[in-house]
């Protein structure tokens, strides 16, 4: 016989690709049998359809496309005989899935088949309808599946009920015609009946409140009963699995308990005791056992509030923790992050186990622990947690660093009961991780240096001491670089020193020592660098005695192929030099930085500008447009009094750019004080723009920058006189644009279209804009705006969006990732509607955020888009 021919047997077949050595040796066999299967289709050879069709099968399973034999599963479902049929259902099952139109064709014959008088043919129909059934085919099909749930053969009723199931999944709306077929089989006395029956009603009453509602009042009690004799059942050969009756049934009554007790607090009371029962007499040394008591703790989470249940469920949580198999870890500690919201104080008394699973050497439990340890702290217990957390810091690996570090910074900044312990905490975290410190959590440590005055001296010569012992963490470098440039005097006259610390000698000389050796470090960025520089010039004028040394230092990098380093160089030793009157207050101490400004910037509240405690830097309330002073000002030189030069400011501006402010200013206008023509002159002519002319109305260029009375616009461009033609464009360049925007051409914008709300809860309001192109009308520029409606910051922000196949979403960034407080943020998208005019846009959205911590998801429809998108 031909050892490819179609009367191969499947066994010489599989031996045949077993035995080739490549690929290519496999695909040729695999397309020598394909072609003789394809012959004997085409010879319509009855004899040995069935062997062509399993071999199909094997063929399918290595990969290689099979389509044409699809037609061939159903002559074999069509044939009388069971063989016959199980070979075509198989084939069925595998070769086609629910998406195939071909299945529109086997509905007649699966129904005949469940008509059939041979129970496992009808077997063989109930398991195919069961994985490929179609939502058209469990509409014609539902009548059979309803009649075979009360047949007399409990295998038939098993498999009805499973196919039930999947029927439910494809047509909710079919379920009101099982309920009362399903709580029948809940009195079965079967297991495998039971167990289909009890999933069959745990899946209706998702989909319906009608049917949950009437197994709430009709078969709770019986679900009680069924539990409570499974629980207490004498050892039985038939279902035991590791001393336990059927675990599986144990599990799947448990969910539907859960069910049904959820949010009905007397079906919750019926209940308790079974769930007190299987909780405390169920054995947790195997497996299948383990599997009972997670479901149970599920449960009592999730029904109505007994205290007592929970503190229980809560203890086998804690147990589980201490299980070496890493699985039950895992979910024990998954499950307790969801039972902080319904009981934090009985998770309290497991801190310490939960706090040991953040020192496994399993990530992902690392991970978990950690979070949970996070939701755990408070202001009670933050100092014994940090102090642990901190410890374990010196000895986790590199991998886990990082998200340790954010969490210990972010516990301590949140919970810290005063500020010395909050700088004490810090500084261990920078000594030991501070390469993978955040630059926002060392810019608020020095938020809070500068804030607490009577810990200036302890600060500096704590982080002196750190500095001299771990020079090699670049953000302990640069916060202890900024201290001594700052309190350097405090370091070295021992000033404001506290009883806990112990005292220390440091000169003048040592000071500029430790600065010089962070410059000259290997390890040291720019960044560093160049505030080490600063805090050289700082030193300068604290100890004049050293002058001549940091001029020295400094000079060194006049020759930096940096050029900000060569910059700071050059101009600090110009400074040194030739400025010694001007130093003192060029290096005055920084003001007090405002904590809660600081904070909402942060938060993303505020804009980017840090304020002082003290007086404003502008002197005008947050959001109060301020007339712009003259160039003086610009150079932030000034004082907050009317703009009018006074001779240290005007000699300030002289020092630094070489030319003389002393001249007599020009005449003011309207009752207002106008900046100097001389400084006007000076700003144009750094601006490489000739000579300036008199602007209308008597102004001078110094209005240039001014903002007029009434809201009246800046003067327009053609009020400039100047030498070059081209000088006015550049004003405007440079300056950003001052004046009056021209409008964009209508011709450029598309059709207007109206705004949607296209979502709106009690915390949060999106609204979308549209705009189109004229030469695209497929394709919607949409500017979503999505609005906080509530007092809290929302953190990790993130808005996603899925569309129809006929459409196409392009999604930009947000403006940013986090929503202010009664605050809004914006994110642009693009959608292409492939059928427009014949199909609206739809889009199914999901924002998630996190309030104070914890994640929050919301999910909508949107089908208001206008119709002409």
């Amino acid at each position: 016989m031909n050892p490819f021919s179609s009367g191969t047997r499947l066994s010489d077949m599989i031996r045949a690709i077993r035995a080739s050595k490549t690929a290519a040796e496999e695909r040729a066999v695999v397309r020598k049998e394909c072609a003789a299967i394809r012959a004997s289709i085409n010879e319509n050879d009855q004899d040995y359809r069935h062997r062509d069709l399993a071999k199909l099968m094997f063929i399918h399973m290595l990969g290689y496309p099979t389509h044409f034999g699809q037609m061939e599963c159903l002559k074999l479902i069509a044939s009388p005989g069971f063989p016959e049929k199980r070979i075509g259902y198989l084939g069925l099952m595998l070769l086609l899935d629910e998406r195939q139109e071909v299945l529109m064709l086997v509905t007649n014959s699966l129904k005949q088949d469940m008509n059939h008088t041979n129970q496992y043919i009808v077997g063989l129909a109930l398991c195919a309808l069961g994985n490929i059934c179609s939502a058209e085919m469990a509409r014609d099909l539902a009548p059979e599946v309803e009649r075979l749930l009360q047949f007399r053969d409990p295998n038939i009723r098993k498999k009805a009920a499973l196919c039930a199931i999947r029927i439910i999944r494809k047509v909710p709306d079919l379920s009101e015609n099982f309920t009362n077929p399903a709580a029948a089989l809940l009195k079965e006395k079967h297991h495998g009946v039971l167990i289909t029956g009890v999933h069959l009603c745990t899946e209706i009453c998702t989909v319906s409140s009608e049917a949950l509602e009437y197994f709430r009042k009709k078969c709770t009690e019986g679900l009680v009963k069924t539990l409570r004799d499974i629980a207490n059942s004498p050892y039985s050969p038939e279902y035991d699995v590791a001393g336990i009756t059927d675990p599986f049934l144990h599990i799947r009554l448990l969910r539907l308990l859960r069910v049904l007790g959820q949010g009905d607090t007397e079906a919750s009371d019926c209940m308790n005791d079974i769930l007190a029962q299987v909780a405390s007499k169920t054995e947790s040394n195997k497996n299948a056992g383990n599997a009972i008591l997670y479901e149970c703790v599920q449960t009592i989470m999730s029904i109505e509030e007994n205290g007592g249940l929970r503190v229980l469920a809560i203890n086998i949580l804690g147990k589980f923790l201490s299980n070496r198999d890493n699985n039950i870890r895992y979910v024990a500690l998954n499950m307790l992050m969801r039972s902080l919201t319904v009981d934090s104080q009985a998770v309290q008394r497991h801190r310490a186990t939960i706090l040991e699973c953040v020192k496994d050497s399993d990530a992902s439990i690392q991970k978990r622990a950690l979070e949970l340890i996070y939701n755990l702290v408070n202001e009670n217990n933050v100092k014994p947690l940090a102090k642990e957390l901190i410890e374990y810091l010196e000895v986790s690996e590199q991998d886990f660093k990082e998200d340790l570090t954010a969490k210990i910074c972010s516990i301590v900044e949140k919970f810290a009961p005063e500020k010395i312990w909050y700088i004490d905490q810090m500084l261990k975290v920078l000594s030991e991780a501070g390469n993978y410190v955040k630059e926002d959590v060392w810019h608020a440590l020095i938020v809070v240096i500068t804030n607490a005055s009577d810990l200036h001296g302890y600060s500096v010569r704590a982080l002196y001491r750190s500095l001299q012992a771990s020079s090699e963490q670049e953000t302990l470098v640069r916060v202890a670089i900024w201290c001594i440039g700052e309190y350097a005097d405090l370091l070295v006259n021992n000033a404001g020193m506290l009883d806990l610390e112990d005292p220390i000698t440091v000169t003048e000389s040592d000071a500029v020592d430790i600065v010089e050796t962070t410059i000259k470090h290997h390890t040291s960025d720019v960044t560093t660098k160049a505030m080490a520089l600063i805090a050289l010039l700082k030193i300068s004028s604290r100890f004049p005695s050293c002058s001549e040394r940091v001029k020295s230092i400094i000079g060194q990098n006049k020759g930096s192929f940096v050029l900000e380093l060569q910059q700071r160089s050059l101009e600090f030793s110009s400074v040194i030099q030739k400025h010694q009157n001007i130093r003192s207050s060029l290096v005055e101490r920084m003001p007090v930085l405002d904590e809660a400004t600081f904070s909402g910037r942060r938060a993303g509240s505020l804009p980017a500008s840090v304020s002082t405690s003290g007086k404003s830097s502008l002197g005008i309330p947050n959001g109060v447009v301020k007339a712009a002073a003259p160039l003086v000002d610009l150079l932030d030189l000034s004082s907050d009094d009317p703009p009018v030069p006074t001779s240290s400011s005007a000699n300030f501006l002289q020092d630094l750019l070489g030319v003389d402010l002393t001249q007599p200013s020009a005449q003011p206008v309207s009752g207002t004080t106008e900046p100097s023509k001389a400084g006007a002159d000076i700003l144009l002519d750094l601006l490489s723009i000739g000579s300036p002319a008199p602007l209308q109305n008597g102004s001078t260029n110094g209005d240039l920058l001014s903002v007029q009375d009434n809201n009246a616009p800046i003067a327009s461009i053609d009020t400039f006189s100047s030498t070059s033609p081209t000088a006015p464009s550049s004003m405007m360049d440079l300056l950003d644009g001052f004046g009056p925007t021209p409008p964009p051409k209508s011709e450029d914008k598309g059709p207007a279209y109206p705004c949607i709300v296209a979502f709106e809860s009690s915390s949060l309001k999106i609204e979308f804009n549209f705009t189109k192109q004229p030469e695209n009308l497929q394709s919607t520029d949409i500017v979503a705006s999505f609005t906080n409606l509530t007092p809290n910051v929302y953190t990790d922000f993130l808005f996603q969006a899925a569309v129809p196949k006929f459409l196409q979403l392009h999604l930009d960034p947000a403006s940013s990732n986090s929503l202010p407080a009664n605050g809004s943020i914006k994110q642009t998208m693009r959608v292409t509607n492939s059928q427009r005019g014949k199909k609206p846009i739809v889009m199914r959205m999901r924002v998630g955020y996190k309030i104070n911590g914890k994640d929050v998801l919301e999910e909508g429809q949107i089908n208001n888009f206008p119709r002409e998108l």
